[in-house]
């Protein structure tokens, strides 16, 4: 049963709090499940996502690839390559796994980086602001913009 949040008068109950989902005008929502007081939406995106869009670039290029018998050879090879390294990289920390110390060691170095991470980054606002100055330059970077 789909309807639009333009259809639910504010505040909308989700997940047991309220919500004021006033800009979300056409977005199509199935409920999951309702009970006393709670109530569970699904919001499902329409149109074209960037993840799917890459997806068929990537399988058209491999399909361009494969029409050109002399890049067969090639293409196999890579397939092969990248499951020998899947493979490989399982069997690696597998190995690491059952090592005695190195595990805790590297659970505890996770640890401590997440406590610095969390109060460097996370904890007050000007920091926060200051992460999300880093990531904008470091994606404009990446992407050349």
């Amino acid at each position: 049963m789909a309807s639009t949040v333009a259809s639910l008068l504010p505040p909308l109950l989700v997940h047991g709090r309220q919500s004021h989902a006033v800009t979300m005008h056409s977005f199509p929502l199935s409920p999951l499940f309702e009970r006393r007081n709670h109530t569970a939406f699904v919001v499902k995106a329409s149109g074209d996502s960037s993840e799917s869009s890459t997806t068929l670039t990537v399988f058209k290029t491999v399909q361009n690839v494969w029409d050109k018998p002399e890049d067969r050879l090639g293409l196999i090879g890579l397939g092969f390559s990248a499951v020998v390294a899947v493979w490989a990289s399982a069997n690696l920390i597998t190995a690491v796994d059952k090592l005695p110390i190195i595990p805790t060691a590297l659970e505890l170095i996770g640890i401590l980086f997440t406590a610095w991470f969390t109060y460097r980054y996370l904890l007050f606002k000007p920091d926060r602001e200051e992460l999300f100055r880093i990531l904008n330059k470091s994606v404009s970077d990446i992407l050349g913009q």
